[in-house]
């Protein structure tokens, strides 16, 4: 499935040059506006060139601003100016928040398509065990991971330093399964991960915000996650919430698939019942 243009840009915005973040921010501040520009009229708006926007296109792989104001056009309608205001307001600042979770979880899903959703399911029911490996402040989509496929009867590991979690890798059978989960791709201690079990023949699954990530172009198979929510004041665009997501959706899925499982849910449950008050 095609990663729609918004995406795309919040995408690849932190890799960006400085002069290709001003333009792909005025975009993503007024993408129904520029549909009815001109390539000065942009370029004025974002304090750049007119070469700059052309460069700008060519860069996102496309063939001109014509192009641009297209795709921008074919989901400009879907896509509200929703990222963090510097707005002071905590009201319409949390009603900001809330129209960028919606908008990660919603553009996250559309993106799985049936027959990757197919082929997911069925390397995560036949794998001898699943890997999850995340960075850093991503981690706990990994635990969370971990979790849900132990309690539904699929085995599954993770851990925290990379040392130990690259050492998990190197016991991995070609049945086994890495789930590679990285806002960016480009995390080097991910890719070493990913290299180790693709050396052993474990099949990869990456989770990234970028199709074009390093992470993305490596794994065998490839979930691109949405990111809307601006961190602070900075460019720098970060959520855990749409690899959260597809986590979630993958774990409901697999259940659908056998419902057998919720028999497994039903008995650690049960287990572990005695620790709640």
């Amino acid at each position: 499935m095609t990663t729609n243009i918004i995406d795309t840009i919040y995408g690849r915005l932190a890799s960006m040059t400085p002069t290709d973040q001003k333009i792909a921010q005025t975009i993503l501040d007024q993408p129904a506006a520029i549909v009815d520009w001109t390539i000065s009229q942009l370029a004025t708006t974002a304090g750049v060139s007119d070469a700059s926007v052309s460069r700008f296109c060519r860069n996102l792989d496309l063939a001109g601003f014509h192009q641009l104001k297209v795709k921008v056009a074919q989901v400009a309608e879907d896509t509200s100016p929703a990222h963090a205001t510097n707005n002071d307001d905590v009201q319409q600042y949390l009603a900001s928040v809330t129209a960028n979770k919606v908008d990660e979880v919603t553009h996250s899903l559309d993106q799985l398509s049936t027959a990757l959703i197919d082929q997911l399911v069925a390397w995560l029911s036949t794998a001898s065990v699943i890997q999850v490996v995340a960075d850093g402040d991503t981690y706990p989509v990994a635990a969370d991971a971990t979790y849900k496929f132990n309690q539904i009867g699929l085995f599954a590991i993770s851990a925290q330093p990379w040392e130990t979690a690259v050492a998990q890798t190197l016991n991995l059978d070609q049945r086994a399964v890495l789930i590679a989960i990285s806002n960016s791709g480009e995390s080097r201690t991910m890719l070493k991960t990913v290299d180790v079990a693709q050396s052993r023949g474990v099949r990869v699954i990456g989770i990234t915000n970028r199709d074009d990530s390093p992470l993305a172009q490596r794994a065998d198979l490839h979930i691109t996650t949405t990111v809307r929510q601006r961190v602070l004041r900075s460019e720098y665009y970060f959520s855990r919430v749409a690899a959260m997501t597809v986590i979630e959706a993958l774990y409901l899925l697999l259940i659908h698939a056998d419902p057998e499982r919720i028999e497994r849910i039903h008995t650690h449950e049960a287990i572990i019942a005695d620790s709640k008050v």
